[in-house]
């Protein structure tokens, strides 16, 4: 029974760790540009933003990447919301038979949900653009003047607190589901030892 207390408990903290996950920038990007022009220095921010999981699937859906902005939606907001749904519904529950069938389909769909971490996979192929520099050097010929022209960029990305806490709820998530889980598989192999 403590088991399933404690498993039920770790998804509840789960899903206190799931809001700030969704809702704080998950990570930054800013990308720059400089231009020398025979000494005279040019520059201009070209991005800088902060997204979370939210405005992720926002811009996507603005962007009109639909498809992957509901795949995401589904895996990473509403998969997680429903498994929570299910493991409150399971724990309040007093049937063991329709608890176990709740308990063994949130097991399921959290094997889905494993897309988050193809999430965080993309967020940090993103974050691997980070310090990534390009640079030009052309020689300009105007009027029979000579302008030496140097053109680079700057790209940096750094995580946000959003990602340590979605981070955080995921293996939070699976760690309390499988605790919940065995505590069930336990029960039921105590009610067959007595029979």
């Amino acid at each position: 029974m403590i088991k399933k207390k404690l498993g039920f408990v770790i998804n509840l903290l789960a899903l206190l760790l799931f809001v700030p996950g969704i809702v704080l920038p998950m990570f930054s990007l800013s990308m720059e540009m400089t231009a020398d022009v025979s000494g005279a220095n040019l520059s201009s921010t070209l991005i800088d933003k902060e997204l979370s999981l939210i405005n992720t699937i926002e811009e996507l859906f603005l962007d009109n990447r639909i498809l992957v902005a509901l795949l995401i939606f589904t895996f990473s907001i509403c998969i997680p919301v429903v498994k929570t749904i299910l493991v409150s519904f399971a724990f309040l529950n007093k049937e063991q038979v329709i608890e176990k069938k709740i308990i063994n389909f949130v097991a399921e769909i959290g094997k889905w949900s494993m897309a988050d971490v193809f999430v965080i996979a993309i967020f940090l192929a993103v974050l691997s653009t980070n310090h990534t520099e390009t640079s030009n050097a052309q020689q300009l010929a105007l009027f029979g003047f000579k302008f030496n022209l140097h053109i680079s960029s700057e790209t940096l990305s750094f995580v946000g607190q959003g990602f340590y806490y979605f981070t955080a709820y995921c293996l939070l998530s699976l760690v309390g589901t499988h605790l919940y889980q065995s505590a069930i598989k336990d029960q039921n192999s105590s009610y067959k030892n007595m029979e």
